[in-house]
């Protein structure tokens, strides 16, 4: 009996907390029906169904109904603007701070066939090899272990960046730039971000961090960055200087100044220098200890000589990671000079928790399970899983009573009404179910 007052009470709880908390949402949508159907898909991506693609959604929110949601994700015309603001300016209040990250990444959406929007043969992280999917540009505000995905865009490979016509019938909008690269996206998300949410470093992997453009464009709008890169990168010596052209000389004349050192691969920077053992998260199952190095240098990312070789850039710190079976990750960050070594690592390994949100999003929210082929289809059903993820991280953060638990995937059982059992923690719901159901 008290097992099923609790299942009542939490559904109880869910629903009168839902509908405060979506209310500004609702003014993104212009029609009525609109209104009607956007908090019950965002319901269904919350619901405990095993998977969120439309039949079984409806079913869990709108029995009957599929249709009805049908249209208003593939069909009905609503921007997805206005909802990113507040996710954004959400966001920004629960986690947003000097001590924030914003990571950029990509997540693929595994595919069959040809005719889904931007789906091709690309490379897929989390398949570890080139499959067949949809590309998602992602931007991830986190703080202390806690990710909130803000953005999510497609990027179009080259056979359909190249084919206008294709993109047409998938209905991409005109005014969406094709041909844009990852980083290209990844900088106009973070420009648009401006302003919104607050955050000390931008934190990426190597498909971005190789990209001396990306790395600059970062720096040129003053953020600090951590960025991964490959072990081939080249660096001079922090103490490097040009040695100017000199005014008399015989032969053809020099171009460019000459570098007073050579540059070197940051793997053989590294291997010279002294790897340390650092405590950089405690971790659930206890603190997680890698072995790192770093050395401050500057970056042969300069103007390229005659010879094809990049002058000294910016300074910025190289970092190597040893990990298991000797395998070794490298990273590049533009921090000062004069940061302790130890802040260095744990900044840099805070890009993980994008690959939380990506979780997040695609087992808890259903990210990956749409089965529409538009472009307008994926945007709506991506758009609504950042705001059903929100509202998520908002239980677990804002820790109301009724809702306790310690992560995503145990708040969305609570609120569908799974009663959690621990040994030895008393539920913090026991307080309340005593007012609300003890006899007289």
């Amino acid at each position: 009996m008290l097992a099923f007052l609790l299942k009542r009470f939490r559904r109880l709880e869910w629903s009168r907390h839902f509908p405060s908390w979506f209310s500004p949402f609702l003014t993104c949508f212009r029609h009525q029906a609109q209104q009607r159907w956007a908090p019950v898909y965002v319901q269904g991506l919350c619901s405990p169904a095993q998977r969120k693609s439309m039949q079984p959604l409806a079913d869990q929110v709108a029995p009957g109904k599929q249709d009805h949601l049908q249209h208003f994700i593939t069909d009905s015309p609503w921007t997805t603007e206005g909802l990113e603001r507040i996710v954004a300016d959400r966001a920004g209040h629960l986690l947003g701070g000097k001590d924030a990250v914003l990571i950029i990444d990509d997540t693929c959406l595994t595919k069959f066939g040809s005719r889904s929007v931007g789906v091709g043969r690309q490379y897929s992280g989390q398949a570890g090899k080139i499959t067949n999917c949809q590309c998602l540009v992602s931007v991830t505000l986190a703080r202390n272990e806690i990710p909130i995905p803000l953005r999510l865009r497609l990027f179009l490979p080259s056979e359909w960046s190249t084919n206008p016509e294709r993109c047409v019938q998938a209905g991409i909008p005109a005014e969406h730039p094709l041909g844009s690269t990852k980083w290209e996206l990844a900088l106009r998300e973070i420009d648009d971000l401006t302003g919104s949410v607050q955050y000390g470093m931008v934190l990426a992997d190597a498909g971005y961090g190789v990209n001396a453009k990306f790395r600059h464009a970062l720096t040129a709008r003053g953020l600090r960055w951590s960025v991964g890169t490959i072990r081939t990168q080249h660096v001079y010596p922090a103490h490097v200087h040009l040695i100017p052209i000199p005014k008399h000389f015989r032969g053809r004349p020099q171009k460019h100044p000459t570098p007073s050192e050579d540059a070197e691969t940051i793997e053989a920077v590294l291997s010279r220098e002294r790897w340390r053992h650092v405590l950089w998260r405690q971790g659930t199952k206890g603190p997680l200890v890698g072995t790192f190095a770093a050395k401050y240098v500057r970056l042969a990312d300069g103007n390229e000589n005659t010879r094809g070789q990049h002058l000294p850039g910016e300074g910025a710190w190289v970092i190597g990671e040893q990990r298991g079976r000797g395998e070794r990750k490298y990273y590049l960050c533009n921090l000062p000079s004069e940061t302790s070594f130890d802040h260095l690592i744990r900044v840099t390994k805070q890009r993980w928790a994008c690959e939380l949100g990506h979780r997040e999003l695609k087992q808890e929210v259903g990210l990956s399970h749409f089965e529409g082929r538009s472009w307008q289809g994926l945007n709506h059903h991506a758009t609504l899983c950042l705001v059903a993820l929100l509202f998520l991280q908002w239980l677990r953060l804002a820790q109301l009573d009724g809702f306790f638990g310690e992560s995503v995937p145990e708040i969305r059982r609570e609120i569908a009404g799974e009663v959690p059992q621990r040994s030895g923690d008393r539920c913090r719901l026991c307080v309340c179910c005593t007012a609300l159901f003890s006899g007289p």
